[in-house]
């Protein structure tokens, strides 16, 4: 068993009088592949925006390896929905980007993008610019961008959500081979709950709000999965269940 990673102990956050986060406890093993799932709205993103400190909790605690959170300090990456590829730096240079804004040395910089590029077979399109990558090539530059920096916890906020079928699995396959190869504690938000059987070690379901963690399901199917397996979506139709299901 892994040692824990994050543990999250009564995290609450209001906008006003409207309660949005209401005394969220879980916890997180180093390594693993978490998935959060619930209704629309219910707080998915508030919390990895309060994860973050993006914004301020009312109340609980955030502890990241015992201590509390601090991105200032820890080594903490986030990829968003939004192609986040800054437009006038080309691949090598939007890779390279955040482990300069860490403050690593140069040499250190050119070792972790060529690794990094290598990891999202981008080597061809090292020079070209975001205008000139696909859909899926831009996810894969912000997500070699994270990896670089070899983070000690990754967050994800629905980041296939605009891409089509196809390039959505492609990149899911991507993704957990570098998690893999690279053993990074992962926190993903996702509203697709046949993507979060897919990608999971274990689910969390969210309530609507005021939110709080409706239950956690273990996820111990092989790997790679079968999605039209029998397993796998018995474990798809849980989870819906208990969405819809209030």
């Amino acid at each position: 068993m892994n040692r824990e990673k994050v543990l999250v102990t009564d995290l609450t956050k209001s906008f006003g009088d409207l309660l949005v986060l209401d005394k969220i406890s879980f916890n997180v093993a180093e390594g693993e592949f978490l998935v959060i799932v619930g209704p629309t709205g219910c707080g998915k993103t508030t919390f990895l925006n309060s994860l973050t400190k993006i914004l301020d909790i009312d109340s609980g605690s955030i502890l990241l390896d015992g201590v509390d959170v601090d991105p200032g300090k820890q080594n903490l990456a986030y990829i968003l929905q939004e192609y986040s590829a800054l437009p006038w730096l080309n691949v090598e240079q939007n890779i390279a980007y955040g482990l300069k804004i860490k403050g690593f040395n140069k040499e250190l910089v050119a070792e972790r993008v060529e690794e990094a590029i290598s990891m999202v077979n981008l080597e061809k399109y090292r020079n070209y610019y975001p205008s000139e990558l696909s859909a899926s090539m831009l996810q894969r530059v912000v997500i070699a961008r994270a990896f670089a920096t070899k983070p000690d916890l990754l967050l994800m906020d629905e980041p296939y959500g605009q891409l089509d079928l196809n390039l959505k699995y492609k990149l899911e396959d991507e993704l957990l081979s570098l998690w893999q190869k690279t053993g990074t504690t992962v926190i993903f938000i996702t509203h697709n709950i046949e993507e979060a059987v897919y990608l999971s070690d274990r689910i969390l379901v969210m309530t609507n709000k005021p939110t709080q963690v409706k239950t956690e399901l273990i996820n111990g199917l092989p790997r790679p999965r079968n999605v039209a397996s029998k397993d796998f979506v018995d474990l798809r139709n849980q989870v819906t269940d208990l969405i819809k299901w209030w």
